[in-house]
């Protein structure tokens, strides 16, 4: 069986006036979107036209909870209580499913954004919380982390499917973690760089840390590029080329986990 891969993307993540992000030139190429809910980024015009161009061109809807955060993009830690935390993220996820029925369309997946994200990776608490919040709103949806996370484990306690993400545009530590963005060459933009990273990742299921560590990924469901990158469009271009060729199938993560 030729191995199969899920190819996500952020989206949605405009707000009024301010574009960020190539949401119509990306979609073509991704098999999964994960669409901000409001509180990192997007809003309810730009939530609905992304549900709109998801459906348009066949690509399974997650939803993309962050921290309450627009002036920091979600990407600054905050300190929440695990109710907090359960009600933010039922909150986000709720809205985009609503968006989502709309359209006639389903959810797929949540994956939490930006710092919300890192930091479930590690908080056991967190994650807990965030894996309540998805199976009260539908305990059908998987949930997409890194492998071996506190998330992944609490996600897999619950009987939550779990597809395990990998980065081909971000640079990783020694101990799995990103590299943060404050770093220079946190982020990979080469397409060239990036492809090769990501049909390694799935072949030989490892990637290189910045100090030179070869890290075990295990298995790999979906790979993560950012839909914020500036060079985003000629990523995932180079990535569905360089996973054809490379033999592997690439497709949403639901149609196979």
């Amino acid at each position: 069986m030729r191995p199969r891969i899920d190819l996500n993307c952020d989206l949605g993540e405009s707000f009024g006036n301010f574009k960020i992000g190539f949401d119509k030139e990306i979609m073509p190429y991704i098999t999964s979107a994960n669409v901000a809910c409001g509180f990192h980024g997007g809003d309810p015009l730009v939530m609905a036209n992304t549900v709109k161009l998801a459906k348009q061109h066949k690509v399974a809807l997650g939803a993309h909870p962050g921290f309450p955060d627009l002036m920091g993009f979600g990407r600054r830690d905050m300190k929440l209580t695990d109710e907090e935390a359960k009600n933010y993220v039922i909150y986000q996820v709720g809205a985009l499913q609503a968006f989502a029925k709309a359209a006639g369309s389903d959810l797929q997946h949540v994956k939490p954004h930006g710092a919300l994200y890192n930091m479930a990776m590690k908080d056991t608490a967190l994650a807990e919380a965030i894996v309540v919040a998805v199976c009260a709103v539908d305990s059908r949806l998987i949930v997409f982390a890194t492998a071996e996370s506190e998330l992944e484990r609490a996600a897999s306690k619950a009987g939550l499917r779990v597809a395990r993400e990998v980065f081909a545009d971000r640079t990783y530590n020694s101990d799995g973690s990103l590299v943060s963005r404050t770093v220079p060459g946190a982020v990979i933009d080469n397409p060239r760089i990036v492809a090769n990273r990501a049909v390694a990742m799935v072949e030989e299921r490892r990637v290189k840390a910045i100090d030179g560590k070869m890290l075990d990924l295990g298995d790999v469901h979906t790979i993560c590029v950012h839909g914020d990158n500036l060079e985003a469009v000629g990523l995932v271009k180079a990535l569905r080329k360089a996973l054809g060729k490379a033999g592997v199938e690439v497709k949403a993560a639901g149609e196979f986990l």
